[in-house]
């Protein structure tokens, strides 16, 4: 599964078009939660927005195993790979 989880970390970087901010907060999270495991930082000053948002996303998947979080960034890049051919 590892090799698959990075085949598909580089195929997201193929897409043509951007994902939505809320989808690369997804793919983040998921990609933190699977390579780190859970947060071990404190959350980001009000003050910092950007860095703020990135640890809430990976908040939200505290608790997932590496190979669950491995799985849903897999399926989530294949969402967006088939959303990106769909509309082309």
């Amino acid at each position: 599964m590892q090799e698959e989880f990075e085949e598909h970390a580089e195929k997201v970087n193929t897409l043509k078009a951007l994902p939505s901010n809320e989808d690369l907060l997804i793919l983040y999270g998921l990609y933190k939660q699977a390579k780190f495991g859970n947060v071990d930082t404190s959350r980001p000053g009000m003050f910092s927005m950007k860095e703020r948002a990135k640890w809430d996303a990976w908040k939200a998947v505290e608790g997932k195993s590496s190979e669950e979080a491995m799985n849903d960034y897999i399926t989530k890049v294949k969402q967006l790979l088939e959303d990106a051919a769909s509309s082309a």
